[in-house]
């Protein structure tokens, strides 16, 4: 009688409960991963489901997972095809007395499990193991139906009344493992459906793998100090430091958010305790929101009106849509947000805010767009976090306006230049409204005007032509 452990999106050693259970069992075991090809279909909108940056990202989380369970006398097993099928053959060829697997919480990912369920022989039980969320779900003060509506409530409750539990131990014998001739092999680009197009070389920040999250949590914390500053840097957008950039392994679970926490509470006896540090733990419970939110909404989570049922008109302009998401809408903090994110799979919170509130409130393009190309690009995509995030900037009340944005967090315009090359030129701060060149000048570059100029615009777009002019009169004064 043999365990399988069948990993999703909590690829590590460190903290894994599921692991941990495994091995408690005390026989052998196998740990499988399986690509599923229903994650990089082709989407109605014209974009794969999962993009060629997050799928690159994955593959090399797997393959230093895999280096990692093989230093321990492991094996990890690497598959293709439908889980629930693939799971079912496995139990039945290894007589498997169970199968562990991380508890999901959306919809798709919900059915794959009911589908297991419904096809694993009888002698064979699965155990769901919940491990996505810094505070345990056995220990929320309130039921995830009962979950509160504000992150506000949420947060004021469940840490007042909860505890975050103790790290599961970094396993040290992995050797118990079952005999297979064949271990597997990452799928190419081109069994998953990627065209030569969609292939593309990247610029890369971020290494897959949990020695590389291990690595960045000791950089942020300990390594440079770089979390003391973290609540008046963490706006910015040029960098790498201005914020911790956890959640790209967070999102595969290769970085626990209990690892996370402890962490910094070390820092906080060892080197400092302030409202940075506070407030880093805030954003991994603003996390937890969100996923114990989207249990209480379910699907109404990808509801056009959203989880508040807001009544809206959305426009289904391919057009514009297609201007916003390859960063051609004339508005350079916008495209400068939108142009990292296709290179890099990358975005800081910043931008996400400023890119989704322009899409939905000026171009009024259903958030839904939106938000599925967010998952087809984003390294950390996190159903719940992406969903979720742009649920609340589609049908809250607020705007972000780019223009003011942009002044007041890349004045100078170095994060706009970064990404825009054709801008290089221009100097002050009209490289942030470049509409406002003349003729001539526009001439020279090679960006587009904005589709429209809108009057929420037109204070902000004053402060630069001010800013503008007495920069250009300091400089004739020099």
């Amino acid at each position: 009688m043999t365990t399988i452990y069948w990993l999703r999106n909590d690829l590590r050693l460190h903290d894994n409960e599921c692991l941990h259970l495994t091995l408690s069992k005390g026989k052998p075991f196998l740990m499988v991963y399986i690509f599923d090809p229903r994650q990089f279909v082709e989407l109605k909108i014209g974009f794969k489901k999962t993009g060629y940056l997050r799928y690159a990202f994955l593959c090399e989380t797997l393959l230093e997972l895999r280096k990692s369970i093989e230093q321990l006398g492991g094996r990890l097993m690497i598959l293709k095809g439908k889980p629930e099928v693939i799971l079912s053959d496995l139990a039945k060829k290894l007589k498997a007395e169970c199968i562990y697997f991380q508890k999901e919480i959306a919809s798709e990912e919900v059915r794959v499990e009911d589908a297991l369920k419904n096809k694993i022989p009888k002698n064979c039980t699965l155990h769901s193991v919940w491990g996505k969320t810094l505070y345990h779900i056995e220990d929320s003060p309130f039921p995830p139906e009962k979950t509160p509506l504000t992150s506000k409530a949420f947060r004021l409750n469940l840490t007042k009344k909860a505890n975050v539990r103790p790290l599961f131990p970094m396993p040290s014998d992995l050797s118990d493992c079952v005999e297979f001739r064949d271990w597997g092999i990452l799928p190419t680009p081109e069994e998953l459906g990627f065209t030569k197009n969609e292939i593309v070389d990247t610029e890369q920040t971020f290494n897959g793998g949990e020695r590389a999250a291990l690595a960045r949590l000791q950089h942020y914390t300990f390594g440079t100090e770089q979390l003391t500053s973290y609540r008046w840097t963490r706006n910015r957008s040029l960098g790498m430091d201005y914020s911790s950039k956890f959640s790209p392994w967070m999102a595969l679970g290769s970085l626990s958010p209990r690892k996370i926490y402890w962490e910094v509470k070390r820092y906080e006896k060892e080197v400092k305790k302030n409202i940075s540090t506070w407030w880093l733990i805030f954003e991994v419970v603003w996390r937890d929101y969100f996923k114990y939110s989207a249990l209480r909404h379910g699907n109404k989570i990808f509801a056009e009106g959203g989880i508040k049922s807001r009544a809206v008109e959305w426009s289904y302009d391919k057009d514009l849509f297609d201007r916003w998401r390859f960063g051609k809408t004339g508005i350079p903090f916008v495209d400068a947000h939108m142009r990292q994110l296709d290179k890099t799979g990358f975005m800081s919170n910043r931008g996400r805010v400023n890119c989704a509130s322009f899409l939905t409130r000026d171009y009024k393009i259903d958030w839904r767009w939106g938000a599925a190309w967010f998952e087809t690009q984003l390294l950390d995509y996190d159903v719940c976090s992406n969903w979720m995030n742009w649920n609340t900037q589609a049908t809250e009340i607020w705007y972000t306006n780019p223009v003011h944005q942009s002044l007041k967090y890349d004045k100078k315009g170095e994060y706009v230049k970064t990404w825009l090359p054709e801008l290089k030129l221009i100097e002050g701060p009209i490289v942030l409204a470049p509409w406002l060149l003349e003729e001539e000048a526009k001439k020279k570059i090679d960006y587009p005007d904005p589709v429209e100029i809108y009057k929420k615009w037109t204070r902000s777009i004053n402060r630069i032509i001010k800013s503008n002019k007495e920069e250009h009169l300091d400089t004739k004064e020099d």
